[in-house]
């Protein structure tokens, strides 16, 4: 499967963004998709992920209540709506599906990756 991510640029404080992840290749509903984002000078982090049916959704805790994962398996397509935007939500934000089993918070277990999509908050 090929990743499409989409969507980002630049906002204020305290908007919101969508970010689209668009599959090719594949259905995405035969994979469970994460959210991770990479500041500048920092280590890539989880942010978000959803289960096959999107069923089951898991954030960081420092989005949660913020950000929300979501899925469109007919148009094959994943999505991050991102509200109440911060500063140091600024980052690289990359979508990543795992082929086999449930969702899961580490990088090292997904198999896609899609090239990332910059979002930069100004405060």
């Amino acid at each position: 499967v090929q990743l499409q991510a989409s969507g980002g640029g630049l906002v204020q404080a305290g908007g919101s963004l969508r970010l689209s992840c668009a599959a090719s290749g594949r259905t995405v509903s035969s994979y469970a998709v994460g959210w991770f984002r990479q500041a500048p000078g920092k280590e890539r982090e989880f942010a978000a992920t959803i289960s096959q049916s999107g069923g089951t959704t898991r954030y960081a805790d420092s989005v949660k209540g913020r950000f929300t994962i979501s899925r469109a398996n007919a148009q094959n397509t994943v999505y991050l709506q991102m509200n109440s935007l911060k500063p140091e939500d600024t980052a690289v934000y990359y979508c990543a599906a795992r082929g086999d089993g449930p969702t899961t918070k580490s990088a090292t277990e997904y198999d896609y990756w899609g090239q990332g999509t910059q979002v930069t908050v100004s405060s």
